[in-house]
């Protein structure tokens, strides 16, 4: 029974129930449809699949496979446990239908088994997370209109990818190995890298998360990225330099502009890019165990990235302050924020007993074990770069973790006091927190969801002493350099980023691109009037306008003329020429303008 039913149907019925029904049973069905999701992951067979036809052409809305599988557990974990903390967060049930309806989306995309089906569902993601921004107001409603047409444009371009592929392959079948097609290459990269928040392409990150209520902002916090990043798995599943290169300077990136932040969702939101950096560098490497690090990675970062969201969130919830420079000296008044925090740094700093000291080792033993390339200077490999970027990157984001909780908790003395999380919210993040340390603990668990799993078995050992003197350095260098370095990052936290740029230049090209568009159609409006006046009038006496003098018509006899018209104006035989082509051009121009737009 359970094998026909793709998940994202009752995950969207429950979505629909938190709309109508009343808030805690609402909130109840919503929170069993997310669990439900995991339990079916975990039941059914690789190979599971079903396919139909829609929109003409046959796709598969239900394909099981590991990292099929592997996702979904993650995000019904994830989701179950940030319904809780939406009820106990004072969410609205429309805000949480939003938020179902997201999840939805989210489920679809992970198990679709061909591109037109992702395409659709990666398109109702763009719409459903747009709605739970707009839905707070305020600053959101802004943020959100950008957020839209990153992903708007996003959407589009790989819409081009998949149509490319198509004509190439002739299926949107997912190929195992092989992926998006050759020619589709470029822009299924950058349709893709956009949700991925590639660098320079990242500024709806920081922008957008921190702005909409708290609780909106753990389900934002993971899924539209990491399901990017699991789809980019899906269009190269053999690796990509390119891509592995490009995920090091993402985490060197993100981790250098989370050190400048004082908003605590908007420094999390760079260590989103990060984060995801370091995913794309293990399916670039494209060595076995390289890609189920990477993977798992996308797992343990679902966990651990939403886990610090709800804290952080947590604090705002109850102090109202997003300026962690105003806060401080609150671990002993709200204690088990401080723990939910503690448990989520830990883990995205890769401490050892953690999820994120498991995941983070394979991708950084890989990239250090490659050395097949040379750049042509000797003794310099092709993976000691990455490597060395990987390790820049994290000895950042554990400076960042150290700062952000520094001056939350301990920093100056407490002038006020705050309540603690609520018991809901405590359940929620503790859960979170408790599967961080129980992959982190027992890694055994996470490889049998990973694929490869025989492999991993046999030949990772995570705690071997070369991985724990590797974490402790990283850990001493990172808390030094933080004291070490934080009156020279205070002083540059002026530095801008590319939003500085982007954001109002795309505001003034949208401004200059209405007028024009807007003034070109006023002209065509104005041409067309002008043509439909002359036409009446030609028709109200065709005599009249019929002739013009021989000298200034060429190739008219004026003995040829009837009497009496030689006075008479030809405008429709001297302008009409003229008047179609300016319409025709203005027509063109107008077309093109909003193929564009």
């Amino acid at each position: 029974m359970i094998e026909s039913i793709p998940p994202f149907a009752y995950v969207l019925l429950a979505a629909f129930a938190v709309a109508v029904l009343p808030r805690l049973p609402g909130h109840l069905v919503a929170a069993a449809s997310t669990a439900a999701v995991g339990v079916q992951a975990l039941l059914l067979e690789n190979g599971t699949f079903i396919d139909t036809r829609f929109l003409g052409f046959d796709v598969v809305f239900l394909n099981v496979d590991d990292p099929a599988r592997l996702v979904a557990v993650a995000v019904s974990i994830l989701a179950t446990a940030a319904v809780v903390y939406a009820y106990e967060t004072e969410a609205t049930p429309v805000q949480t239908a939003f938020a179902m309806s997201y999840v939805a989306s989210t489920v679809g995309a992970v198990f679709a088994g061909d591109w037109l089906t992702l395409l659709f569902f990666w398109e109702l993601m763009a719409v459903t997370s747009t709605l739970l921004v707009w839905h707070y107001g305020g600053e959101a409603v802004r943020a959100g209109y950008r957020y839209a047409l990153y992903h708007g444009t996003g959407g589009t371009i790989l819409l081009a990818a998949v149509v490319v592929h198509f004509v190439e392959v002739g299926s949107f079948r997912y190929d195992a190995t092989v992926g998006i097609a050759e020619a589709a290459v470029p822009l299924a990269a950058i349709g893709i890298g956009i949700n991925c928040g590639f660098i320079f392409l990242h500024s709806w990150l920081p922008d957008t998360y921190p702005r909409p209520h708290v609780a909106a902002s753990v389900f934002l916090s993971v899924f539209t990225t990491k399901i990017a990043a699991y789809t980019m798995y899906r269009a190269f599943p053999e690796g990509a330099m390119w891509l592995a290169y490009l995920g090091g300077a993402m985490a060197v990136y993100g981790a250098f502009f989370a050190l400048l932040q004082y908003d605590p969702r908007r420094l999390l939101s760079y260590h989103i890019q990060a984060q995801v950096g370091y995913i794309l560098a293990g399916i670039g490497l494209g060595t076995e165990v390289a890609i189920a690090g990477g993977l798992a990675h996308l797992f343990n970062n679902i966990l651990y990235k939403a886990l610090l969201f709800m804290a952080v969130g947590v604090v705002v919830y109850r102090t109202g302050e997003e300026n962690i420079k105003n806060l401080g000296g609150l671990w002993n008044v709200m204690p088990l924020a401080f723990l939910a925090y503690l448990l989520g740094a830990v883990s995205i700093t890769a401490v050892p007993g953690t999820n994120g000291f498991v995941s983070k080792g394979m991708i950084l033993d890989e990239a250090h074990h490659i050395h097949n390339l040379e750049f042509g200077i000797e003794g310099f490999a092709y993976g000691d770069a990455l490597w060395w970027l990987l390790l820049l990157g994290a000895v950042g984001t554990f400076m960042s973790f150290i700062k952000l909780g520094y001056y939350m908790f301990f920093h100056g003395d407490n002038t006020a006091e705050p309540a603690d999380a609520t018991p809901g919210q405590t359940v929620a993040m503790l859960t979170v927190g408790g599967f961080c340390l129980l992959f982190g603990l027992m890694p055994g668990l996470l490889f049998e969801l990973l694929p490869f799993t025989d492999l991993l078995v046999e030949e990772l050992h995570p705690y071997s002493t070369g991985h724990l003197t590797e974490g402790i350095v990283l850990l001493v260098v990172g808390f030094v350099g933080f004291f070490s370095l934080k009156g020279p990052l205070a002083r540059i936290a002026w530095l801008p980023d590319v939003d500085r740029v982007v954001f109002p230049a795309g505001f003034y090209l949208g401004r200059w691109l209405t007028w024009g568009v807007t003034e070109l159609w006023a002209a065509v409006d104005r041409v067309v009037m002008a043509t439909a006046g002359a036409s009446m009038r030609v028709g109200a006496d065709p005599g009249r306008y019929a002739y013009r003098t021989a000298e200034r018509v060429p190739g008219v006899d004026a003995a040829e003329l009837p009497e009496g018209r030689e006075e008479g104006t030809l405008r429709l035989r001297a302008s009409a020429g003229t008047s179609v082509f300016l319409l025709t051009f203005a027509l063109l121009v107008g077309l093109t303008a909003l193929v564009f737009l």
